[in-house]
Parts: C-alpha cells; structure tokens; sequence
C-alpha cells in the first residue's frame, strides 16, 4: 500500500510525482477537454464557436455527475452568488438583449464547469501535462489563426451555422459578428482601414484579452517541463505570436501583458529565482526585435490620432454610471442602446466591470471581483516556475477588467489556467519533479 507524502511547506518546491495522488478512483477522462479547447478550429469554421462553447460545457458537467465526488475549488461560493444575480437579472429585461443575456448566462456557467472539471481532474491524479494540452492547442490554434489575419485580413466567410440559423435569430448584430467569419476587424468605411487581427474571436478586443491571459500559461507549460513536442511548439509560437497580437493595436493587451510580466517578475525577484527572471528577460527580447518589423507604436499613435475611441470610451463610463445609480441592485439584464449617446457601442459595455454592473448589478461586480482577489491571493503561495506563472491569470484579469469584457470563450480560459494552478496549491498533483528542491 502506497503512503501518500504529506504537503511540503509552501516555502519549498515540492518534488510531486504520480505516487504523491492518492488514486481510489479512476481519474477523469481528458477527451471532453479536447472536445471543447482542442477542436476550436473546428467550431470556428463551422460558426458555431461560441454557440456551441455551452453546450460543450455541459458534457464536462455530465461526465462529472457521472463519476460522483465532486471537489468544490476555492472560490466557488462566490461565483455562485455571481450566477445567481445574473439569473435574477433576468427579470430586469426589457424584451431586447435576450439571446446576448443566454450567451453571456453560458459563458458563466461555462467557465465555472471547466474550473471544476480541471481542479478535480488535476486532483484525481490525472497527469497536470497531458491537462495542459487541450489549453496548449487552443493557443496554437488562436496563433494560426492570428497568422490568418495577417495573411489574409479581408478574409470573410458564411458559416454552415449562420445559414442554418432562422433569420430572426442570425439577423441579430450579435448572432451576426459571432457565426459570420472573419480574420480582422475593420472600418469598411475608412480610406485607410486598420485590419486588426480578430480570428478565431469575433473582436479584436477578445483577441487582445486572450493573448494577454494565456502568454503566462504558455510560460508556464515551457518552464515546468523540458522536453516534448508540445514544449517545442510552444517555442516556436511564442515568437510567432508577437505579431499578429501587435497588429491588433490593442493597448488593453500590453496593459494586460505588462501587469502580468510586472507581477511575476517582482514574485521572481523576491525569491531570487534566476530562470522566471530569465524567461521575462526573453519575452521582453522577443518584442524589442518584433518592433523592428511591425511598427506597432506608430500604428497605435496613428490610430489614436484618428480615432474618438477613448472619448467615446470615456462617454460610455459616464452614462453607464448614471444609469447604474437607477438600478444598483440587479442592472438592466443586458447592455442598452440610448439615444442620449451618439457612438455605436450600447451602454454596459467596453469593459467587464461596466458590462456586470450595468447587466447585472453591483453586487453581481462585487461578487466577481472578490471571487479573482481570492483566488489571485490563494495563488500567490505557488512555489514552482509554472505556478508562479499562471497565478499572474487571476491578477492580469483583474487588471483588463475597467476595458475589455471577457463574459466569452476567454473566462473558460482563465478558469482552465487557475483550475490547473489551485489544484498544484491545494496539494500533490501528478506532476514529474524537473526542478531539483532547493
């Protein structure tokens, strides 16, 4: 009979290995995961990326049913309380904003399916490599698709879905930007359009946040394991990366990324750990020399100068915070057209703290920002090079939340990257010893 080693100090990096897990029951099987991040490619081509990402999630709640003894991670209760107001919410509809209430309602519940399928997962003894995979493919899938873009900007396709879909439901603006394909992001108006990269996301914005996330799990991934295809891969795409996330223009991404580089590399510098200070040192690298070929502060400067983006951000902010003030309590179900405002964008929007308190009221916000402060503070006891890196998830979320909204695929994301670091916290996980105990 095996005896499992008791926790190390959290002072301490933990030699975890196989043995380490106790394994009364099976582990959970890793096809639904790939199902879900893996054949992204897939479901982006046939439209149906986001429409399906709910559905996809479900299997993930079956198969857990299905194997009983359901780990509840840290943090659960409070996004519990966040479904629950959102579900209230509901009742504050005004008869527009339905479809994009059931998305953004599954986006929720989607993530927080994939945060239990992986802590339990992790925990049950299933290897913390092979979890990582599925969320390693849909990087290199956003990658490819980012060199789509960049390839082909003026790319635009019908999709299968959007030709199934009844008129009244694919003639929606939302249904619309979300099943029809394209690479970029564009005015068709313009005389000189910028062509932002998109795909497989239907903003740039949502490429920008997904970019900014995942760079730390990727970072993650190369500097807890040493050898392997996938870590190959992984090399080879980070440099790729740079540059169709430059040419999205996004200054919410460099802010994200910076936050997250900012915040690690202090962790680093207080534990004098030489290889994480090295990896941001490679990063930062990375971009200098991309800048020689994507001038992307000129782009950004240019785009600036001829755009009302900030002022009609800062429009948004205002207006949304006087009509929070009439409803604080469950908001308005969804993000409002007005026609007190004159940009395009409804109210609610432009950002996750403004799109929960507007939709679904303030407490909903408090909710979720404490759930990230919890877990970005539970996370900040990880030891090793790979935890280290993706507890900067929790805190680059918080960080992008007054300018992107992320109620998408990219909160699956997120709770896939903390699911995976929370369960290396909570205790042993199946995790091969590649950096010696000091």
């Amino acid at each position: 009979m095996t005896v499992p080693r008791p926790t190390p100090p959290l002072g301490a990096r933990p030699p975890v290995d196989s043995a380490a897990v106790p394994a009364s029951r099976p582990g959970l099987p890793i096809w639904p995961l790939y199902l879900m991040f893996g054949l992204v490619l897939v479901w982006w081509l046939l439209g149906g990326l986001y429409l399906l990402w709910a559905p996809l999630a479900l299997v993930l709640g079956v198969v857990l049913m299905v194997r009983g003894q359901v780990r509840l991670p840290p943090g659960w209760a409070l996004w519990a309380v966040l479904v629950a107001l959102m579900a209230l919410s509901f009742l504050r509809l005004d008869g527009n904003g339905l479809v994009g209430f059931v998305l953004r309602f599954g986006f929720v519940v989607a993530a927080f399916l994939v945060y239990l399928y992986v802590y339990n997962a992790a925990r049950s003894g299933v290897s913390w490599q092979s979890l990582f995979h599925p969320l390693c493919l849909f990087w290199l899938t956003v990658v490819a698709l980012g060199w789509l873009a960049v390839i082909a900007p003026k790319l635009s396709l019908t999709t299968p879905v959007e030709m199934v879909l009844p008129g009244s439901i694919s003639g929606e603006r939302m249904v619309q930007a979300l099943t029809h394909l394209k690479a970029t992001e564009h005015n068709p108006l313009s005389r000189n359009p910028y062509y932002r990269t998109a795909a497989p996301y239907p903003y740039t914005n949502n490429w920008g946040t997904g970019f900014a996330v995942m760079v730390p799990c990727v970072l993650a991934y190369v500097t807890s394991f040493r050898t392997g295809w996938m870590r190959r891969a992984l090399l080879v795409s980070l440099p790729l990366a740079l540059v169709p996330a430059f040419l999205t223009l996004n200054r919410g991404m460099f802010v994200g990324v910076g936050i997250g580089l900012c915040y690690v590399g202090v962790r680093a510098l207080v534990r004098g750990d030489v290889r994480i200070i090295a990896s941001i040192g490679a990063v930062g690298v990375l971009a200098v020399l991309v800048t020689f070929l994507v001038p992307v502060g000129d782009l950004i400067s240019n785009r600036v100068e001829n755009t009302d983006s900030t002022t009609d951000r800062l429009d948004i902010y205002r207006r949304t915070l006087a009509a929070v003030a009439d409803s604080p309590l469950l908001g308005y179900g969804a993000p409002q057209f007005v026609d007190t405002i004159k940009v395009a964008e409804p109210l609610g929007t432009q950002g996750q703290i403004w799109l929960i308190m507007y939709s679904h009221g303030v407490p909903a916000l408090l909710a979720m920002l404490l759930f990230f402060v919890l877990v970005a503070r539970r996370l900040a006891r990880a030891v090793s090079p790979g935890g280290v890196w993706l507890s900067a998830v929790p805190v680059v979320a918080l960080g992008v939340t007054p300018f992107y909204g992320y109620t998408d695929i990219n909160l699956s994301v997120m709770f896939f990257a903390i699911g995976l670091a929370m369960a290396a916290v909570d205790g042993p996980v199946n995790r091969p010893s590649v950096w010696p105990t000091r």
